[in-house]
């Protein structure tokens, strides 16, 4: 196994990790009934740059010759880093309460995914 793709491994654990705890942030403001921070914005761009140097580094990997066995990998690849901006503005023009549920909802829809990536490598 290369240098990469154990990167690209361990940063797939890493990112279930981050996702489902951003997930659970999400739905505790839910049932506190505030709205999102600042801070949870931030961690939701953190999320979605960290999918996204996932996908290069998962790029770089099949480029250097070490696909993944399944094909399903990619679309889940594609599927997470679509399903975080997706969910931000399907939500942004909800009440505070309801976005903090939708956002955690999909944060941990997102760790799914990445798990199902993690699976089909």
């Amino acid at each position: 196994m290369s240098e990469l793709t154990n990167l690209h491994a361990g940063l797939a654990r890493a990112l279930v990790l981050y996702l489902a705890f951003i997930g659970v942030w999400g739905l505790v403001a839910w049932r506190r009934g505030s709205g999102i921070s600042p801070s949870y914005r931030g961690a939701l761009v953190i999320a979605w740059i960290t999918a996204l140097a996932q996908g290069v580094f998962g790029l770089a990997v099949w480029i250097g010759g070490t696909g993944p066995r399944d094909p399903l990998h990619i679309l889940y690849g594609f599927a997470l880093a679509a399903a975080l901006p997706a969910g931000y503005l399907y939500s942004r023009d909800r009440p505070p309460a309801q976005q903090s549920l939708l956002l955690g909802l999909v944060m941990l829809f997102a760790a799914g995914l990445a798990i199902r990536g993690i699976t089909t490598s």
